[in-house]
């Protein structure tokens, strides 16, 4: 595997960032985004070194979503 993508959404409640990764079982939050890149390499590092099948990626990609409402 080359690539994981993550999804990253701001935490409306809790405030911080919350990442899921897409096709894999890899979530993890974080209050800034300096740590949560932190913490998204950690949770890839620990969900492929224990045991899960496929390599290391070689590339996280983060995908910032961002929802906004406007009044019509």
């Amino acid at each position: 595997m080359n690539e994981i993508i993550f999804e990253v959404r701001e935490d409306e409640s809790e405030g911080g960032y919350v990442a899921v990764a897409l096709g894999h079982a890899i979530a993890t939050q974080a209050e800034t985004i300096e740590e949560l890149r932190e913490m998204v390499r950690d949770a890839v590092r620990c969900h492929f070194g224990d045991g899960a099948p496929g390599e290391l990626p070689r590339v996280i990609r983060l995908h910032f979503v961002r929802d906004e409402a406007l009044m019509v």
